[in-house]
């Protein structure tokens, strides 16, 4: 889409506001496209060391497997997780609050002794999972934003900016070739007039 715009004054001003409103708004979108993307990558550098911390967890209790099989995973269940939202360059992103489980009653003569420690991996294991699926969801968003962010730094920086740019100088070059027709016509006329008065 090309630029619009008339040859005169009131368009080259309107020109000028619409390329200073770009110009003065392009470094802050180059920060906040900046910010986005080091918050992307701590996000996902995040997600990356629970993903590997979850698997070292699951290693760590393969060993296991075979109490395991004894274990019913209804004692516990996830009642609540508390989501709060925080800004990341102007950006609401879901930051994890307090996670709540329920447990539910058994009898604790008749389980095995390493229940109550079979309770407390799956609390941990399954809070590391939450927490990891937390920073992907945030760095979805964040990752949304920032191309949003690019885009609209490279239509300034590559497209409109030169365009209001070209537009202006081609007024200015207009007004200009304007003014001076105008200057010679008056002067061809003031010689006329000159030359005629003296015959």
């Amino acid at each position: 889409m090309s630029l619009k715009f008339q040859y005169n004054k009131i368009s080259q001003l309107q020109l000028m506001k619409q390329l200073k409103i770009r110009v003065e708004a392009l470094p802050t979108l180059k920060n906040k496209e900046s910010a986005l993307r080091l918050e992307v990558k701590r996000a996902r550098d995040k997600a990356h060391d629970l993903d590997a911390l979850i698997r070292e967890r699951i290693l760590e209790l393969e060993q296991f497997m075979k109490l395991w099989v004894e274990f019913d995973p209804t004692l516990v269940t996830i009642k609540q997780v508390e989501i709060q939202t925080r800004k990341i360059a102007g950006v609401p992103t879901p930051v994890l609050g307090e996670i709540n489980y329920e447990l539910k009653e058994y009898n604790l003569f008749k389980a095995p002794s390493w229940f109550l420690d079979g309770v407390s991996i799956v609390k941990s294991l399954s809070g590391l999972q939450i927490e990891r699926d937390f920073f992907l969801r945030k760095m979805q968003i964040l990752e949304q934003v920032r191309k949003k962010t690019t885009q609209k730094v490279n239509l300034y920086e590559k497209v409109q900016i030169p365009e209001y740019e070209g537009a202006i100088l081609k007024i200015k070059r207009f007004l200009e070739d304007e003014e001076n027709l105008s200057k010679a016509g008056q002067k061809i006329l003031k010689n006329r007039i000159e030359k005629e008065g003296f015959s």
